[in-house]
């Protein structure tokens, strides 16, 4: 097992801490530095994709759980894959789909571990059909702060409290998933432009469930009557009939839309209003105002950012005013009933001019069991700012109050920045969590940054 000492952050790039980290190759070895944790306690971190402080744990030790990365067993008549908790969703979609079978739950990157993803209890484009991950775990084995092994299946507190616990119930060792079958891998896409929010609001609603996978880009530097517009893009497994005539030109191609070529083309750090205004009307001129039939392999579809190399320059170079890098992703929900909350929000963001990297826009169905699972029954929207624009903190403190009014709630997993009052207010069964990690472990052997600075 190898140790060192670096400085972590999460995707976003900001708020970085320093840490020991382990590399656990084994479960014994992953016990013993839960059983020789320090006073600042430990925390398990997979690839490192929660933008904020989630996956941190300033001055104590990180477990990198990408050494345990084995995939145990795939059960073909039961419809289950078995595996360590280091293994990514990037991995399971290159080995699954030729055998018939889809992870049951895609969310926005594929650069995620099994892990990761069961602590963050994530949700894919077919939230209102699928649920979020917490629905599709059969079991999974939990080392905790006693150093030892549980195995823990739903309906129990334990697996309620772990499923969106983010790491602070212990260390997810491995998981059992329930499997979606497929016929194939390859998606048809259908889309379609919207020119304000309320209409891109009613072509979600008017479609039902039809395509299960959904989402929307919203132009959030749209103001005035075009405020919200937006291109709304369907997806669902595509059957074996249209494999002969597009599967090996599909298969090979990753999509290169204009809007991304526009923001490759920027010098990093200079996603300004204006240029991002014009990222924006390009994506949207360029979007068919309808079209169906494409077919995008599961990479394209489901994590087309993952493919994007401007993102990620743009994400280490920003340094709009301050000289300071990063980006903040805000993503909230409200419920049904409440789009004049979401569309006042959107208003609010495009009066700012705030120059957006990520602007996505998804329904959800019912919540999971998870006590602080992000996913409750509404729209979802994902917003992606650079960390150095001017008054940033009290305007999203503003945003904060609105969502809250309406009922809503902030995702606690990709948070960097919110206060604990409001935390406490959003997730009503935070002192069940509380309560449970307490007589668990009463040491505090599980910690981390975001845990610290919310109180969880």
């Amino acid at each position: 097992m190898s140790v060192d000492t670096v400085s972590l952050t999460g995707w976003g790039r900001t708020a970085p801490t320093t840490a020991v980290r382990f590399r656990p190759r084994t479960y014994e070895e992953a016990a013993a530095v839960v059983r020789g944790r320090g006073p600042r306690g430990a925390l398990a971190r997979g690839l490192g994709r929660a933008p904020g402080d989630a996956a941190q744990n300033a001055g104590g030790s990180v477990l990198d759980m990408t050494g345990l990365d084995r995939i145990r067993a795939l059960d073909e008549v039961a419809g289950t894959v078995r595996c360590d908790a280091g293994v990514s969703l990037e991995r399971l979609l290159r080995v699954l789909p030729p055998r018939g079978w889809f992870p049951p739950v895609v969310p926005g990157t594929g650069r995620i571990t099994v892990g990761g993803a069961i602590g963050s209890d994530v949700h894919g484009l077919d939230h209102p059909a699928a649920g979020s991950l917490a629905r599709h775990v059969v079991a999974l084995e939990l080392l905790t702060a006693d150093g030892e092994v549980r195995t823990v299946t739903p309906g129990t507190a334990l697996f309620d409290a772990t499923a969106g616990g983010l790491g602070l119930t212990g260390v997810i060792l491995s998981a059992t998933l329930r499997l979606k079958r497929v016929a194939t891998g390859l998606i048809g896409v259908s889309t379609e432009r919207a020119r304000d929010l309320d209409d891109l609001l009613a072509r979600f609603t008017a479609g039902g469930d039809r395509l299960p996978y959904a989402s929307a880009w919203v132009d959030l530097s749209a103001r005035g009557r075009a405020a919200g517009r937006g291109v709304l893009t369907r997806g669902e497994h595509a059957p074996l009939s249209v494999l002969p005539a597009h599967a090996r030109r599909t298969a090979a191609r990753r999509q290169r839309e204009p809007w991304a070529a526009a923001l490759s083309a920027l010098p990093g750090g200079l996603l300004g209003p204006a240029a991002a205004a014009l990222v924006d009307e390009v994506r949207y001129r360029s979007a068919p105002r309808a079209r169906s039939g494409e077919l995008r392999t599961p990479a394209a579809f489901f994590h087309p950012l993952d493919a994007t190399p401007a993102t990620d320059r743009l994400r280490r170079l920003s340094a709009l005013a301050t000289g300071r890098a990063g980006l903040v992703r805000y993503r909230f929900t409200v419920g049904y009933g409440q789009e004049e909350a979401l569309g006042r929000v959107v208003r609010r963001i495009a009066a700012r001019r705030c120059p957006a990297l990520r602007a996505e826009l998804q329904r959800f169905g019912a919540a999971s069991p998870g006590w602080l699972s992000f996913p409750a029954p509404g729209w979802a929207l994902t917003v992606e700012l650079p960390a150095a624009l001017p008054g940033l903190g009290r305007f999203l403190d503003g945003l904060d109050a609105e969502v809250a009014a309406a009922g809503g709630r902030v995702c606690l997993a990709q948070d960097s920045r919110m206060r604990p009052e409001t935390a406490a207010a959003m997730y009503p069964r935070l002192p069940e969590f509380r309560e449970l990690r307490a007589e668990l472990d009463p040491t505090g052997a599980f910690r981390s940054d975001l845990a610290r600075r919310l109180d969880l």
